[in-house]
C-alpha cells in the first residue's frame, strides 16, 4: 500500500514541473461556518488543475526505454492537460484519446501542452479503450488517472505543502472520483506527529465510495449524474479503495445545488472561479455535512477551475436561485389592455427587476379571453421572494414558480 516515503519521494520530481499553490485564510468563508477556513488553491496550479502532480511523478518515474517509447492516456478534461504539460516537460511523446465530441477548449488546450491528441469514440470509456489500444501497439506506458500508486503519490504533495504552510490544520476536506487525490493526501498527512482528519466528499449523483465502504468491496454505478463532471465516475479504484478503508475519516456526499451554491459564492464573495469538483468540499463545509468545532482549522482543497463556459452559466443560474436572487413565475391574466400593468405594479412595489417577459395565448390550459404570462425577476433574498408571491397572490394572481 502507498506510504508517507512515496509522497516524500514524488516531492522532487512533482516540484519541478507543478506550482506550490497557496493556502488561502478566507475571513467570508470562516465567518459564514464559524471554523478557522483555509482554502487550499489548485485552481492556480498549472493546466488549472491538480492531476499535474500525478501525472509529473508518473513520468518522471519511467525507466529509459518507457520514456522512449511514450506515453498515452484517456481523459476528456484535467488529467489530459496533466499529462501533456508533464510530458513536454519531461521531453516525453504524448498521445491523449479525447471522446470525439470533447469541448474544443479543452482538446485545443491539450494540444497546446504539447500532446497529440487523437479523437475517439462517444464518451471516455470508448476513449479508455482506444488507449489501450494504442499502448499495446506503440508499446506505450498507460498513465492511469488515478489508479496508480506513483499518480496517488504525486497527488499527495498537497498534503505535504498543507503540513509545511498549516501545521496547526485539524482537518482536511477532499473531493473523491476515482480516489486518487484523497489516498495521496491523506498518506501525506500520516507524515503529522499528531492526527488529522480528513473527510472525502462525493457529489450525490456519482457517489460510489460510500456503497464500497458499506459492502466492504469496489461497488460500480450503472450511471452518474452530476455537474462535477471532474469527479463523475462509476466506481473508487481498486487501488484506492484499500487507501480510502484505512485511512479515510469520514465520506459524505452534497448535490448538485449544493455544489452550485458553493461555486456561485466562490466566485462572488471569493473572488475565485472553481469546477463544480473543485467546490464539492466548499459544499459540504457549508452545509454541514459533517461535525466540527468552532474554530476548527479547516482546509477544503479546491481541485480545480476547468469549468465550460455553458456549464458555468448554468451553475451561476442555479446558485443564484438558490439563493432568492433569480426567480421564474408563470400566472395567468385576463388578455385585454391594461392586465399586464397589474402585475408589473406589483413588481416595481416590491422592488423586483425584470429581466423578461413572455406570453403565450396559445396554451389550451387557458380560457380563450386569457394569456399565459411568465416572468424572469431579480431578486434580493428567500425572504424578498416570499414577500413578493404572498403579495401577488394576495391580489388574486394564481402565480406558479418555475425556477
Amino acid at each position: 500500500m502507498l506510504a508517507v516515503q512515496d509522497v516524500l519521494e514524488a516531492r522532487e520530481r512533482v516540484s519541478a514541473v507543478a506550482r506550490h499553490t497557496p493556502l488561502d485564510h478566507s475571513h467570508t468563508l470562516s465567518a459564514l461556518t464559524g471554523a478557522d477556513v483555509h482554502a487550499k488553491l489548485e485552481t492556480f496550479q498549472r493546466t488549472g488543475s491538480f492531476k499535474i502532480r500525478g501525472a509529473a511523478n508518473r513520468i518522471r518515474t519511467l525507466s529509459t526505454a518507457e520514456q522512449d517509447a511514450g506515453v498515452v492516456t484517456a481523459s476528456a478534461g484535467n488529467h489530459a492537460q496533466g499529462v501533456a504539460l508533464a510530458a513536454t516537460r519531461s521531453d516525453v511523446d504524448a498521445k491523449v484519446v479525447m471522446p470525439e465530441h470533447a469541448p474544443h477548449a479543452k482538446v485545443a488546450a491539450t494540444r497546446s501542452y504539447g500532446a497529440e491528441v487523437v479523437l475517439h469514440g462517444e464518451d471516455y470509456n470508448d476513449a479508455q479503450a482506444k488507449a489501450h489500444e494504442i499502448a499495446a501497439e506503440e508499446r506505450r506506458t498507460y498513465v492511469h488517472a488515478f489508479d496508480d500508486e506513483y499518480v496517488m503519490a504525486g497527488q499527495g504533495t498537497i498534503g505535504l505543502e498543507i503540513l509545511a504552510d498549516l501545521p496547526s490544520v485539524d482537518t482536511v476536506v477532499v473531493p473523491i472520483g476515482g480516489g486518487g487525490l484523497i489516498s495521496g493526501i491523506a498518506t501525506a498527512l500520516e507524515a503529522a506527529d499528531r492526527e488529522i482528519r480528513v473527510v472525502g466528499v462525493q457529489a450525490a449523483g456519482a457517489s460510489s465510495v460510500a456503497t464500497s465502504l458499506e459492502k466492504g468491496t469496489v461497488h460500480e454505478l450503472d450511471a452518474v449524474n452530476t455537474i462535477a463532471d471532474g469527479i463523475a465516475t462509476r466506481a473508487v479504484g481498486e487501488l484506492t479503495f484499500p487507501i480510502i478503508q484505512e485511512r479515510v475519516d469520514e465520506v459524505v456526499t452534497v448535490s448538485d445545488d449544493e455544489i452550485a451554491f458553493a461555486v456561485t459564492l466562490l466566485l462572488e464573495r471569493g473572488k475565485t472561479l472553481v469546477e463544480g469538483a473543485g467546490a464539492v468540499p466548499l459544499a459540504a463545509l457549508l452545509e454541514e455535512k459533517f461535525d466540527y468545532e468552532a474554530e476548527e482549522v479547516i482546509v477544503p482543497v479546491l481541485s480545480g477551475g476547468n469549468i465550460d463556459m455553458n456549464m458555468l452559466t448554468t451553475v451561476i443560474m442555479r446558485g443564484l436561485v438558490d439563493q432568492g436572487r433569480y426567480l421564474k413565475i408563470r400566472t395567468v391574466i385576463k388578455d385585454r389592455p391594461g392586465s399586464l400593468r397589474q402585475v408589473l405594479d406589483v413588481l416595481a412595489d416590491e422592488r423586483a427587476n425584470i429581466y423578461a417577459i413572455q406570453h403565450d395565448r396559445t396554451s389550451r390550459d387557458i380560457a380563450m379571453s386569457d394569456t399565459e404570462v411568465e416572468i424572469d425577476l431579480e431578486t434580493r433574498g428567500d425572504d424578498h421572494v416570499e414577500g413578493l408571491l404572498e403579495r401577488l397572490r394576495g391580489e388574486g394572481f394564481d402565480v406558479e414558480v418555475l425556477v
